[in-house]
Order: C-alpha cells, then structure tokens, then sequence
C-alpha cells in the first residue's frame, strides 16, 4: 500500500459556514479524512497542515513552504496530495511545477467548490480522487485532480467560479479521467529521473493587464518597483500606439528589465509578430512572448528563474518547455 501525505492548507474543501454565513477554513486534517474512509483503501495517510488559509492570502512564500514540505519528507512517500483553495490553486500548482521539477512521484492538488461538511458537495470525490491518482503506479510531477480530470499543473486554470468543472486544462488536453476511482490516461510518459528541487522565488515580477485608454504613467511606479512585467495584451499581443506606450516600454526594457507578453483571450496564446502594433516591440530590445502559456505559469516561471538566472540566461530558459508549460 503507497505511503501518502497530506498537506492541508485550508481552502472551501475545509470551511465551515461563519456567524455571517461567509465560509472561513475550519476543518481539521483528520475530520477531512474522516468524510473520505475509503482512502484508507487505497493508501496509508499521514497529515501535516503547514497553514489554513483562504487561498487568497495564498502567497508566494507559501508555495515555498509547500516545496520545503515535499523536499523534507521526499524520501518518506510515495506521492503528496495538496488540499487547496480554489481560487489561486492554478498559480500553486503552476510555482509548485517549476520548484519540483522532473519528480517521479505525484504531488496532486485538488480541492472543491463546497466545503466538505454538506451533503452535496465535490469535495468527497474530488479528494477521492485525488489519493486513488496520487496511488497510481503510472502517475508523476505535479498535477491538478478535480471533477474528475487529470491536468497538468502548468496548464491549469480555474474558469468557473461556482460550477463543479471549476478547472480547465489551455492548450493542453488533459492528462487522464478518472473513472471508477482509477486513472484512465490520454496521455503517457516514462517516469521523470528526478526530482530537482529549487528554493527561492523572485518578488519583482507584476503583471499588468491593459484596457483600452490606460496610461503609460503606470511606468512610474513599475519603473522602480518591478525587475519583470508580464503584460496581458489584447487578441495576440501588442501595445497601443496612443499615449507614450512605446516610448515607456523601451525605457523600461533599457533598465535591464524582463518583458512577457501574452494575451487576455484564454484560448490559442499569443503571436506578437501579426500585427504591427506588436511586431514593433521587437525592436525595442529584449522583448518575450508566452504564446501559449496560461497567465499563471508565465508569472510563476518568471518568479523562478529571475531568482537564479544570469541576464543573459533568462530568453533561453524562459522560452524552454517545462512540463509542456510552453509549445
């Protein structure tokens, strides 16, 4: 039987309902359990909760502490289920794909949409889940597990607020269903000879989404605030030609600093060279794309490798496929 930890970090899958009636994380390691006996089937569990958050207050340094978790119990199990707030569990599983590189052994997030303790919830089988893939002889690296879909954790994006198919797999199908509490793969692969672990996050990376209208004047407080912008563009990518855009950009670009763009439409990625208003850009000096990266891996890749790299270093792993994070 697969030795199995749980890492609980709070989330609707752990609230109870509030003198208010507003969900708050409440619900310890073991109750959580207790709702799902026929885990114990499938794995021996232990439980350890490093914080009990809403994942809104879910930060960077909290993907850390996540990564030190694993790396310290790496050697005692045989995979790692994470429970997670919906709402920035894309982002988690996105930093935790670029802090946990090549793994053989899963580490599976997952989570719900209502809190456990109700009668009609997600949350069971969703945890269910969860620990039957995590159990799977074929399963590695990190992943999402949620309404009964497998997706990469670099391609994962949650896209409905209240439905159970609260999650998406961009540009990527997705990995496995699980039917009858077993994995039924669409895509396979050999086991990663990892795992390599990374330890630190740069906190200089922001992403700007544009609107129609908006002013360069938000440079101002960038400029000295930022080492890195993502800029969510429209259609496939570029900058308005009103308002000292380019002029800003370039300014920018010349203090050193890192430039991604990508694109507000959630589908098909970015092209920055259709179009004039972006192929332009090029010129202006180290400008890079995501094409068809999700929002969430773009930044936190960014966080990654601006925390080690050489300046010279950051085009080529930036644009270099991690866990099919870019095409």
């Amino acid at each position: 039987m697969k030795r199995i930890l749980l890492i609980a970090t709070g989330g609707t899958i752990a609230s109870r309902p509030t003198e208010n009636g507003s969900l708050a994380p409440a619900i310890s390691t073991k109750e959580l359990l207790s709702f799902v006996p026929e885990i114990a089937e499938v794995a021996k569990v232990d439980e350890v909760q490093p914080f009990f958050l809403d994942s809104t207050n879910v930060c960077p340094a909290h993907w850390l502490e996540i990564a030190r978790v694993i790396e310290s119990r790496y050697g005692e199990y045989d995979g790692f289920v994470i429970t997670h707030g919906t709402d920035t569990m894309a982002y988690t599983a996105a930093a935790l794909s670029y802090l946990i590189q090549d793994s053989p052994k899963p580490v599976v997030l997952t989570g719900s949409q209502k809190s456990v303790c109700l009668r009609d919830t997600d949350a069971r089988e969703n945890l269910a889940d969860a620990f039957a893939f995590c159990a799977d002889e074929n399963a590695s690296g990190v992943h999402v597990v949620f309404d009964g879909k497998v997706i990469l954790g670099t391609r994962a994006k949650k896209t409905r607020t209240r439905s159970y198919n609260a999650f998406s797999s961009v540009d990527f199908p997705d990995v496995a269903v699980m039917r009858d509490g077993k994995p039924f793969y669409y895509l396979g692969c050999e086991k990663p000879q990892g795992p390599r672990f990374y330890r630190t996050l740069s906190d200089g990376v922001f992403a700007l989404k544009l609107i129609p209208g908006m002013s360069s004047d938000i440079f101002d407080y960038l400029d000295s605030r930022t080492s890195a912008l993502v800029i969510e563009s429209f259609g496939t990518g570029g900058l308005p030609e009103y308002g000292g855009w380019e002029e800003r950009l370039g300014m920018y670009l010349q203090m050193g600093k890192t430039v991604v763009f990508t694109t507000q439409v959630e589908r098909e990625g970015s092209a920055l060279d259709k179009y004039e208003v972006g192929a332009r850009l090029r010129g202006l000096g180290r400008v890079l794309e995501a094409r068809s990266m999700t929002l969430e891996a773009a930044v936190c890749k960014l966080m990654w490798l601006l925390s080690f790299a050489a300046d010279e270093e950051v085009e080529s792993l930036f644009t270099m496929p991690i866990a099919h994070d870019i095409l």
